[in-house]
């Protein structure tokens, strides 16, 4: 592997477009960035080999890609406009071939998105692969969209179909930024979550934040191809976005998916007329 100042210098050398916000990039003890505005977002996720990834079976760039992606979803989920991030990287001894790939993946899903990766740090050691990415955003002038403002009522939607992620989905997903600040525009965000540990147990989130119940309508629930209503329910990694909207506002929504109603308690499936209790499912991390 190139020594770490190599490393730092061919990052810098990777073209990059200029954000105005960013001061001092990579290369400095700090980046210097300029708040853009009052409320600022801030994410993390770390992301492993042999659980969010298999180094040999996927391409680095694609492993890259991901880690980028995933704090972007979580950005979207706020409805909030990502700006900057920085990266840590733990590279397993003798592989520093990775490191140029994994950044470029991450460079290519930043750029996608107007996101300035302006530091971070890169080691070696005996462990797997890890990657942690940590992305700054902006709230917009309607504030960030929590977990807590569903009520009794609401309608619930997807952004787009949903099941069999493990099928490639999970590595070349495109987060739903720009549909999330398109939707804050155009109706009351009540509460919204990105799809990461499966749609059930997400909805739980924001029916626990909420202090309320949801029905599931089976039929509505858009599903990706060959995917069963089981995996719709619970595979997670789909990282479509979630959300409550009042009635009157659900009627004036196209290109999403109504999956059900806010009730006043508990979790339910309505399928071919017969309403019956839901338990939630998806990925649970053990600590």
């Amino acid at each position: 592997m190139p020594g770490e100042f190599e490393y730092i210098n061919w990052i810098r050398s990777v073209p990059a477009s200029s954000r105005p916000w960013v001061v001092v990039g990579p290369g400095d003890d700090c980046a210097v960035v300029r708040a853009t505005a009052s409320l600022q977002l801030v994410t993390t996720d770390m992301l492993m080999d042999g659980v969010d990834f298999i180094v040999g079976e996927v391409e680095p760039r694609r492993i890259g890609r991901k880690a980028m992606a995933v704090n972007l979803s979580d950005i979207a989920a706020m409805a909030g406009v990502p700006r900057s991030a920085v990266v840590s990287l733990a590279l397993p001894s003798g592989r520093g071939e990775l490191a140029k790939e994994l950044y470029l993946g991450m460079h290519e899903m930043a750029e996608r998105f107007e996101v300035a990766i302006v530091g971070g740090d890169t080691n070696s050691w005996a462990g797997p692969l890890v990657i942690s990415v940590t992305l700054f955003g902006d709230a917009t002038g309607r504030g960030a969209v929590g977990r807590g403002g569903a009520e009794p009522g609401d309608w619930l939607f997807v952004t787009g179909p949903l099941g069999g992620s493990l099928a490639g989905h999970h590595l070349d997903f495109t987060p739903r930024v720009h549909e999330a600040l398109d939707l804050n525009q155009r109706v009351r965000l009540k509460a919204m979550i990105d799809i990461s540990d499966g749609l059930t147990a997400d909805l739980a989130h924001i029916l626990e934040a909420s202090g309320c119940g949801a029905v599931l309508d089976a039929e509505a629930i858009p599903r990706r191809a060959g995917a069963t209503l089981t995996q719709a329910l619970g595979d997670g990694e789909d990282f479509e976005l979630l959300f409550a909207v009042s009635p009157e506002d659900g009627a004036t929504l196209a290109g999403v998916s109504c999956i059900g109603e806010c009730v006043a308690a508990g979790l339910w499936l309505r399928e071919g007329g017969v309403v019956r209790p839901l338990s939630p499912a998806g990925w649970v991390h053990e600590v």
